[in-house]
C-alpha cells in the first residue's frame, strides 16, 4: 500500500477548509475498518488515508508548520500503512472506570503474545509495535500488524472462508469474526498497490 508522501499533506489554512469534508469521510471510513473484539478491545484496521487523516490533526492540534517537524510526522503515522501483504491496525483497550484503569492493563501485560487474524486454518500472530509494553505498564493504544501468507490473502476474498480476530490471553479470551464491510474494506487494502 502506497504511504504517504509530503506532497498529500496540506498546509494548515487549507486544511481548515477542507477538514470538515475530509473529517466526515474518515469517521465514515474508520467506522467499516472497526472490529470489537469482547467488551473492552476494539481493532481500526488502518490504511494511507487513516494515517493521512492523523498526521493532518497532529499539524492542527500542534500547530506544526516547519517542514522538517512535518516530514517527522509523515514518518511516524506511515508506520501505520500496512506493508504489502500485511494488515495493519491500531489497538484500543477500552476501559471506562478510571480508577481501574491501571489495574486493568496491568492484568492484560503480555497480551502482545495473544492476539492473532485466523484466516480459515493459517492464524497469522499479530506482531506489536515495541516500546508500548513493559514489564510493568502496558499502553492502552497498540499498533499492531498481521503478516499474511499468500494463501491468506487469497482466502481472505472467499466469502465462504472464516476470518476471526482472536485474543487469547488468561485474562480476557475473547474472538470476533471480521465479516460484511470490515472484510471488505481489509480485502481492498490487500489489493491496494
Amino acid at each position: 500500500m502506497k504511504k504517504v508522501t509530503l506532497d498529500e499533506v496540506m498546509g494548515l489554512e487549507r486544511y481548515e477548509q477542507e477538514r470538515p469534508a475530509f473529517r466526515q469521510r474518515i469517521i465514515a471510513m474508520k467506522k467499516s475498518r472497526r472490529v470489537p473484539v469482547g467488551d473492552r478491545i476494539t481493532f481500526v484496521f488502518e490504511n494511507h488515508d487513516t494515517a493521512l487523516f492523523q498526521i493532518q490533526e497532529m499539524m492542527r492540534t500542534e500547530h506544526i508548520v516547519d517542514i522538517d517537524k512535518i516530514r517527522q510526522e509523515i514518518e511516524t503515522y506511515n508506520d501505520l500503512v500496512p506493508d504489502d501483504g500485511q494488515l495493519s491496525a491500531t489497538m484500543l483497550i477500552e476501559i471506562t472506570e478510571r480508577e481501574r484503569v491501571r489495574e486493568e492493563l496491568v492484568r492484560l501485560l503480555g497480551i502482545d503474545r495473544c492476539v492473532r487474524l485466523e484466516v480459515g486454518v493459517e492464524a497469522a500472530a499479530a506482531e506489536f509495535e515495541g516500546g508500548r509494553s513493559k514489564e510493568d505498564n502496558l499502553s492502552a493504544v497498540q499498533y499492531v500488524r498481521f503478516p499474511l501468507s499468500p494463501s491468506a490473502r487469497l482466502a481472505m476474498r472467499d466469502p465462504n472462508v472464516p476470518v476471526r480476530l482472536v485474543i487469547d490471553h488468561p485474562h480476557y479470551r475473547h474472538a470476533a469474526d471480521v465479516a460484511g464491510p470490515v472484510r471488505a474494506e481489509i480485502v481492498r487494502d490487500l489489493e491496494a498497490p
